[in-house]
C-alpha cells in the first residue's frame, strides 16, 4: 500500500511558495493545501485532510515542521514517516509532547545560519522527544535555498 505524502508549509508561505511548487510539480499526487489562522485552526484542517488516511507521509517547513511533529504524536500509528525542515519544535505548541517517546521515524534538516528558528533548542527538543532519528546540520540558512532542492527527495519520501 502506498503512503500518503503531504506537504506543510510554513506559517508566512502557502502551498503556492517554493517549496509547495516544487512538491506539485515533482510530486503530483502529493496533497499540498493551505493552512490559515491560528496552530488549532491549522491543525484542525491537516487532521481533516488526513482523517481515515493510514502510511501517512508528511514534510513540514518551519511551523509546518511543528505542526507535522505534533500530528505524528499524536497520530504514531497512522504516521510513516515524517520530514521536518528547520521545524519550529521550540515553540509553545510542542510542549505538551515533550514528555512523549516517539517512534516515528524523523528526518530533520537544519541550517547552521538560521535566523528564525535556532538549532540548539530543536536539536535538544527533537532527540528527546524522537527515538528514530535522522537530524541533519547544513551550511544553510532557515529556508533552505542553498540544501532543499539538492535532497534526494524520491529517496526521502520512499
Amino acid at each position: 500500500m502506498k503512503a500518503t505524502r503531504l506537504f506543510i508549509h510554513g506559517l508566512e508561505s502557502s502551498s503556492g511558495g517554493t517549496k509547495g511548487l516544487f512538491f506539485r510539480r515533482h510530486f503530483p499526487d502529493m496533497l499540498i493545501e493551505d493552512y490559515f489562522g491560528s496552530f488549532s485552526q491549522r491543525m484542525v484542517t491537516l487532521k481533516g485532510l488526513l482523517a481515515e488516511k493510514d502510511r501517512i507521509l508528511l514534510v513540514g517547513s518551519s511551523f509546518g515542521g511543528l505542526m507535522a511533529a505534533v500530528y505524528a504524536c499524536e497520530h504514531e500509528e497512522q504516521t510513516k514517516k515524517i520530514i521536518l525542515l528547520a521545524p519550529a519544535l521550540h515553540s509553545d505548541y510542542f510542549r505538551p509532547h515533550l514528555k512523549k517517546k516517539s517512534n516515528v521515524p524523523v528526518i530533520i534538516f537544519h541550517g547552521r545560519q538560521d535566523q528564525v528558528v535556532p538549532l540548539e533548542p530543536v536539536r535538544a527538543i527533537a532527540g528527546q522527544v524522537f527515538k528514530n532519528l535522522q537530524f541533519n546540520e547544513v551550511e544553510d540558512d532557515h529556508f533552505l535555498h542553498r540544501t532543499f532542492r539538492t535532497l534526494n527527495w524520491k529517496k526521502l519520501l520512499e
